[in-house]
């Protein structure tokens, strides 16, 4: 009981800060809405338009994290904390390099990204305005990707917690200097965004250079730690691809089935959003610790805390299941003032909330992978996992079944078929030993 005791207080040290990291950004999105918002309608669209291009390209690249953290720990389970700064630093000079090459390649692009919505000519304008300056502030998002990375692989969570929310708030408070008291409008919005993307940036680089400085780290790029880290970032790149068409292909299947039933699952898929933090939190923890004992060649806790985890992950899918179908019959009302909205939701929420102890489970193990380095499975199984949400979804398209019924199929697609298959392609994979004997 001692040693679950010990386990269940590491987890949740490295769990609860991550879970205020993952929730400080979209608080903070939400807020910068609301300022853009008081411009008016059209630089809104404008911002919406130019939000779903950056948030894209950024969920795309979060891989320069996840590859990051298990090379660390690893390396820090080993004993060795100068290879594992090393390590890291490698994956945020990767970073930089990824980052400017997508910043001049998207400045350039983006009047036709923008042109691929078909907005009015004014809200297009607005999204370029957006979009064209906060290229400029890749490189820093993604370099903070890397950082975080090293940290939680150093078993710090809590760090990055600080410097999100300091940074997030420097970022609110800049925002509204130069949309309202400069007056510089949309434009404004991304000027804050960059300007506290890049002073996070300088945080990271004070406390990664003194722990360089501690444990004897060279600051320099060494070619093997950043192919190693584009190695395993390329796999986990395509897993990431994956998950996206799975995503993307579910709003298409319910965009067929109409504008309220789109309406409607953007609701049922921010409540999921939502809960994906605190379970996204646990994979974290899962991602941090397994790396570690793997460093430390210790398969027996290697096990054990897969175990611990898978059961943290399952009871808080039961908590958030139950609290999802609880609010089910209120969670439209709230977002729309329609009851009608409410009722037609309410199956399609009451499914997802059943479903997500298998959800819990699924979050974890991605993490236990990542852990393990064990990457190319992740990717080859995302695309496996593919095939049959294809087929449920081409079944789907054909018979469009409307309101309730068409919104509950749905969510039996999302968290059913998609998330069912990644459960049994991950759960069979943890019951082998193949995963553990990865390269780190």
């Amino acid at each position: 009981m001692t040693a679950q005791r010990t386990l269940n207080r590491q987890i949740l040290w490295l769990a609860l800060p991550a879970f205020g990291s993952l929730v400080v950004e979209p608080i903070f999105l939400a807020l910068d809405s609301a300022m853009v918002g008081h411009l008016g309608v059209t630089p809104l669209a404008g911002l919406g338009i130019a939000s779903s291009i950056l948030q894209t390209l950024v969920g795309l690249m979060v891989f320069l994290a996840y590859s990051t953290t298990p090379a660390v720990a690893r390396l820090h389970g080993a004993g060795d904390d100068a290879r594992a700064v090393a390590r890291g630093i490698d994956g945020m000079w990767l970073a930089l390099g990824i980052g400017g090459v997508l910043a001049v390649a998207g400045y350039f692009l983006s009047p036709w990204a923008v042109s691929l919505f078909g907005a009015s000519a004014a809200v297009s304008e607005q999204a370029e305005i957006y979009l064209e300056l906060s290229m400029w502030g890749l490189p820093a998002m993604l370099v903070i990707f890397a950082a975080t990375g090293l940290l939680r692989g150093l078993q710090n969570t809590i760090t990055p917690l600080w410097i999100a929310g300091i940074g997030f708030a420097a970022n609110a408070l800049l925002n509204w200097v130069f949309i309202y008291v400069a007056g510089w409008g949309i434009a404004g919005s991304a000027a804050g965004t960059i300007a506290a993307q890049w002073g996070m940036v300088a945080a990271y680089v004070v406390i990664i250079a003194a722990l360089a400085r501690r444990h004897g780290s060279s600051g320099q790029p060494s070619r093997a730690g950043v192919r190693g880290t584009a190695t395993t970032g390329g796999w986990l790149l395509l897993r990431t691809i994956a998950l996206r068409a799975g995503l993307l292909l579910t709003v298409a299947g319910a965009t067929a089935l109409g504008t309220d039933e789109l309406a409607g699952w953007q609701i049922v898929f921010t409540i999921g959003s939502m809960a994906a933090f605190a379970l996204d939190a646990l994979a974290i923890a899962a991602q941090a610790l397994i790396g570690k004992h793997l460093g430390g060649g210790d398969e027996a806790s290697v096990r054990y805390v897969l175990s611990r985890t898978v059961a943290w992950g399952a009871m808080a899918g039961v908590v958030i299941g139950v609290l999802i179908a609880g609010l089910s019959p209120v969670v439209g009302v709230a977002f729309t003032g329609d009851w009608g909205m409410s009722w037609m939701i309410l199956p399609a929420l009451i499914i997802m909330g059943v479903l997500q102890p298998i959800a819990g489970i699924v979050y974890v193990l991605d993490g236990v992978l990542m852990g393990a380095n064990d990457s190319r499975y992740l990717a080859l199984a995302g695309l496996v996992n593919l095939v049959p949400f294809l087929a449920y979804l081409a079944v789907l398209f054909m018979t469009r079944p409307g309101g309730s019924w068409g919104l509950l199929w749905v969510s039996v697609a999302f968290y059913g078929v998609l998330m069912g298959m990644r459960w049994w392609t991950l759960a069979r994979r943890v019951r082998g030993s193949a995963w553990l004997t990865n390269a780190g």
